[in-house]
């Protein structure tokens, strides 16, 4: 994929919110791309606020702040409330419908709801609806090639957890395939 994807990622602290724009900002990277990772979270990590603007770009970032995402990944209801009507027009918006009954309001935009965190139980990877999410994300918009986003992941996974690789990469594919 070439050209700008400003993607803003937001729920609870604990979501692995940070995690996945971490994921996405090195598979921008490793594929050459210019990006910015901005994490932001409340003062009470765990059941706090969290969220993460993620750039990318073929040229120079100018600020590192999507306060205009072409992508909300919202994991929860308040991240969707607050965040729904700052996404441009013809914007994806994608939303873990296992905690988030509520439709997206606006018709000029997309909205896939995915059971991520239900998926993620059902299969053994609780605490995986975030990477389910990124495997979504992924199929809708091919920010990157899928040898990319797996390199990505492989530099996000500390040495020291490692062997989560395995279900990360699942937790993934179920998401492209959900």
């Amino acid at each position: 994929m070439t050209g700008d994807l400003n993607i803003l990622l937001a729920g609870f602290g604990g979501q692995g919110i940070l995690f996945t724009g971490k994921v996405i900002a090195y598979a921008g990277l490793m594929g050459g791309r210019e990006v910015s990772w901005l994490p932001s979270y409340g003062p009470e990590m765990r059941g706090g606020t969290a969220n993460c603007s993620v750039c990318l770009s073929d040229k120079t970032i100018g600020s590192p702040l999507v306060t205009m995402p072409d992508v909300l990944v919202a994991m929860n209801l308040p991240s969707l409330e607050k965040f729904e009507g700052d996404v441009v027009p013809g914007g994806l918006i994608i939303v873990d419908s296992s905690i988030i009954s509520k439709k997206v309001s606006r018709s000029d935009v997309r909205a896939v709801y995915v059971d991520a965190s239900n998926i993620a139980e059902s299969n053994g990877l609780k605490g995986a609806a975030n990477m389910i999410i990124l495997g979504r994300m992924f199929r809708e918009t091919g920010f990157c090639s899928a040898e990319i986003l797996d390199k990505g992941l492989q530099k996000s996974i500390p040495p020291k957890k490692i062997e989560l690789l395995g279900n990360n990469r699942k937790a993934i594919q179920l998401g492209i395939d959900s």
